[in-house]
């Protein structure tokens, strides 16, 4: 096969390779979420640890058990007090932990962002994901609506922007992201809220495809943001864990912005019910 046409077959092998591992991926994400409780929060007690891992290559110069011990305890211990309903200590146990990460590498004259960014980025996120899912009456239905945005997005994004192309978003950090695929990613989650409104029989429909369109940027600005730390790690994924995808990081960079848009959201509108909060507005 000549390189032409290995660079023409290359994007068919790996569409196939994304759309297996989804296969086989989706419907555990699903059934976890469905099941909520300690399963849900088992399955990001996981998730966790791969993306400790994966960040401590990012961030900390070395992808080891070693590095991210500490980091993945934090978070796992973050998630098990959200799981039994106390998110407040659930967040003093993630700012104690990165207080004690930040003390450690003051100790040692090193730079203190990357701690800073690991801790947040990690932690913040899952607890979020814990909180929206045990709202009593409408958690199954705001994280199915937000795995289903976001997968949406992805999937529009990807056909928008490999079958139309154009400018590219932002080339310097991200080289295929282009105008056309956030345009095609905001008609995916449109569609998505649009379907969920018409479920839900309940709230505002302009202002639910008002929130679908900025969590399409936020969706994007976490790719981005982690497209920069893997720039900066000169990496070209985060890992080799998912076929076709690359390492969680890659999988789950949109999603970590987009739990904490939502639970922003529901601080917002209705805190004492969350997701609520996310999905019905006056």
């Amino acid at each position: 096969m000549t390189e032409t046409a290995e660079a023409k077959a290359r994007p068919a092998g790996d569409l196939k390779l994304r759309v297996i591992s989804a296969l086989v991926l989706a419907p555990l994400v699903i059934g976890t979420v469905w099941l909520g409780g300690w399963f849900f929060a088992g399955l990001l007690a996981i998730a966790a640890v791969l993306m400790a891992h994966e960040l401590s290559g990012l961030l900390f110069g070395e992808a080891s058990i070693r590095k991210s011990a500490f980091l993945a305890a934090t978070a796992v211990l973050a998630i098990g007090l959200a799981a039994m309903g106390l998110t407040t200590a659930a967040l003093a146990a993630g700012a104690a932990g990165l207080a004690f990460a930040l003390a450690a590498r003051s100790w040692t004259g090193q730079a203190l962002w990357p701690a800073l960014l690991a801790y947040l980025y990690l932690v913040l996120p899952l607890v979020a994901l814990v909180w929206l899912r045990a709202d009593p009456a409408l958690g199954l239905a705001v994280l199915i609506w937000l795995l289903a945005t976001v997968w949406a997005i992805d999937v529009f994004a990807y056909f928008a922007g490999r079958f139309i192309g154009g400018p590219k978003l932002a080339p310097r950090i991200s080289p295929k992201k282009t105008w056309a695929g956030l345009i095609g990613g905001m008609a995916g989650a449109i569609a998505v809220a649009i379907a969920t409104w018409t479920w839900l029989g309940a709230g505002s429909l302009a202002a639910l495809v008002a929130i679908a369109i900025g969590l399409t940027v936020l969706e994007q600005a976490g790719d981005f943001a982690e497209s920069a730390l893997k720039r900066r790690a000169g990496v070209k994924d985060s890992g080799k864990l998912i076929p076709g995808h690359g390492g969680i990081l890659d999988r789950v960079d949109g999603l970590v912005a987009v739990a904490l848009g939502a639970a922003l959201l529901a601080l917002i509108n209705n805190a004492a019910s969350p997701a609520a909060g996310v999905l019905i507005w006056p």
